[in-house]
């Protein structure tokens, strides 16, 4: 299995991926690959004790047929028996915001012999998705995350003793507890982790099987799950690890200010004295802030057997840390200068936003944010990138219905985005479908931004650009996106730009809106912390589906779906009334 930025583009690769792996490793080269740091007689004695039951994941096929056909060229049994997946489809459905009724989920155990010719299976779920369906954008979530992907440990004795014990050695290397349950049905009790990002295997959930009712353990297990339960039982605790996450946000900002991740190797530690020469810092000072970050998960410790220094003490980069690099393709380095910078600053004011309703950018900086940043060609550029920073939520649109369907038109049909930014998601559409032409409308010094961006990416011979504002909406297009733009503003300014979209389309065209929804059942979501940013910086909120629909019907616009997108955004369809 591959991490989620290099996994192999299809099902069937994604599945003989699976299976590879679990005919490779046996228990000995797994846990260290799930566990980095678990090695020596640490790991002697726990192998005995457990055995690597199977690999599971999410499979997306059109069709019965075409699942036997990816069953067949992975050289498993095709006629293996299915049954319903209850547990996956309702998180699908939660996940989502889909009814049941919509999720034909199966689940079957394809058997796959291990290394030594033990007995293992792969777990495949598979959600039949009908070709041109409006399920496509959750699959192409789903591959894109890979929820459902996870590693299976069968303990070989259903001792209560050894299975806290494993609970112990698996918290200890920094596997969190992440929900479980007990099966009166099989007679068996089931514990799920989220293992350590630095682990090497590629897969993020553990799953950890026990014959028999093992209750108390389950018990110990969900009070310890960090998730639904912070410290449960500790409100000290709790509330001191809440007060630290300005130390967080002011860590990550620091790793990219030093340009530490440019000096680190994500494959080979470096020594602390090394990474202070590369980055004119003090050795000991940095070896506190690796230290901090080490606990985040963004760099991993290899400090060998012996005591060191701390300029002896070496880390490496990991996948999460390398987001952080301004080279990296998906790289989010904007996002934490500016959340480390300007916007840091301005959620001190937030008590005054909440008492005035003041965005506490304003109060700060004496103006709003569109206006500051754009007497700062700087600052406005970093702003402009940090948008760019969050484009994986932009990766399913280009398949979007709505996109393939003038793709597909007989005559050449234009998309245009309004206040497309530095022109990334533009860009990401006309790249996908040379049928199409572009008119990107922005402000000038970001139109010149975008230019460059788009004649980079080879598509700028297709694209028209327009500078102005909202009142300037270009007319005659056939597909218009508003790409996180409504969250900006109050309720009046937003029926105000739906208002100009809507005078400038025609009957024909298709407006789509991607943002953040908030829950409609106070469930944990990006969408309510996003509220509280809005609402500090530039006096704008999120919204939740019907709040939307009622802001397009005000503008003579009919909200007719919404699709879910990466980063916990969703993209909705709308078109004139009839």
């Amino acid at each position: 299995m591959l991490p989620d930025d290099a996994m192999p583009p299809d099902d069937t690769a994604r599945l003989r991926a699976a299976v590879a792996f679990v005919r490779e490793h046996d228990i000995a080269t797994l846990l260290p690959l799930l566990l980095p740091g678990l090695r020596g007689p640490e790991l002697r004695s726990l192998a005995p004790h457990c055995r690597f039951a199977h690999a599971g994941l999410l499979l997306f096929p059109t069709d019965p047929q075409d699942l036997r056909r990816q069953l067949a060229d992975c050289g498993l049994a095709v006629d293996t028996p299915s049954q319903p997946s209850v547990v996956v489809r309702e998180r699908l459905a939660r996940r989502h915001r889909r009814a049941l009724a919509e999720l034909d989920v199966r689940i079957l155990r394809p058997r796959v012999h291990g290394p030594a010719g033990e007995r293992r299976a792969v777990e495949v779920f598979a959600l039949t998705v009908p070709a041109h369906s409006d399920l496509e954008p959750i699959a192409a979530h789903e591959r894109a995350r890979g929820h459902e992907a996870h590693l299976a440990l069968e303990l070989e004795h259903p001792d209560p003793l050894v299975l806290r014990g494993l609970c112990a050695v698996l918290a200890r290397h920094g596997a969190r507890p992440d929900g479980g349950g007990y099966n009166p049905h099989e007679d068996g009790t089931v514990l799920y982790f989220t293992t350590p990002a630095a682990g090497a295997s590629g897969y993020r959930r553990l799953e950890l099987y026990t014959p028999g009712d093992h209750r108390d353990a389950l018990d110990d297990h969900l009070r310890a799950d960090t998730r639904a339960r912070p410290d449960a039982g500790r409100p000290a605790e709790t509330l001191l690890r809440l007060l630290t996450g300005a130390w967080t946000t002011q860590a990550l900002a620091a790793f990219a200010r030093l340009g530490l991740p440019e000096a680190m190797d994500p494959h080979a530690a470096t020594s602390t004295r090394e990474l202070s020469r590369r980055t004119a810092t003090r050795p000991e000072n940095l070896a506190t802030l690796l230290r901090y970050l080490t606990m985040l998960g963004v760099v991993a410790a290899c400090t060998g057997e012996a005591p060191c220094t701390e300029e002896e003490e070496s880390f490496r980069l990991t996948p999460l840390g390398a987001l952080l690099h301004a080279d990296s393709p998906d790289t989010m380095r904007p996002l934490a200068l500016m959340y480390g910078g300007p916007f840091y600053r301005s959620f001190a004011a937030l008590d005054h936003t909440v008492r005035t309703g003041q965005p506490g950018f304003d109060h700060l900086f004496g103006e709003n944010h569109f206006d500051h940043f754009a007497r700062d060609p700087a600052l406005a550029d970093l702003f402009d990138r940090s948008m760019a920073a969050s484009s994986r939520m932009f990766e399913p649109l280009p398949a979007h219905p709505v996109i393939i369907t003038a793709a597909r038109a007989s005559t050449p049909r234009t998309v245009v985005d309004v206040a497309g930014g530095n022109g990334e998601l533009l860009g990401r559409i006309l790249t996908a479908h040379p049928e199409l032409r572009g008119t990107l409308l922005e402000r000038p010094h970001a139109v010149e931004a975008a230019r460059r961006s788009l004649d980079a990416a080879g598509c700028g011979a297709r694209c028209d650009y327009r500078s102005g504002d909202f009142a300037d909406v270009p007319a005659g297009g056939d597909v218009y996106v508003l790409s996180r733009i409504l969250h900006d503003w109050d309720d009046e300014r937003c029926r105000e730009i739906l208002r100009h979209c809507a005078r400038a389309m025609p009957d024909h065209a298709d407006l789509l809106v991607v943002e953040r929804l908030l829950p409609v059942d106070g469930s944990p979501s990006l969408a309510t912390a996003w509220d509280l940013h809005m609402m500090c910086n530039v006096g704008g909120r999120e919204r939740n589906r019907e709040h939307y629909a009622r802001l397009l019907a005000d503008a003579g616009l009919e909200l007719l779906d919404h699709t879910p997108l990466p980063l916990e955004a969703y993209v909705l369809h709308a078109r004139k009334a009839r």
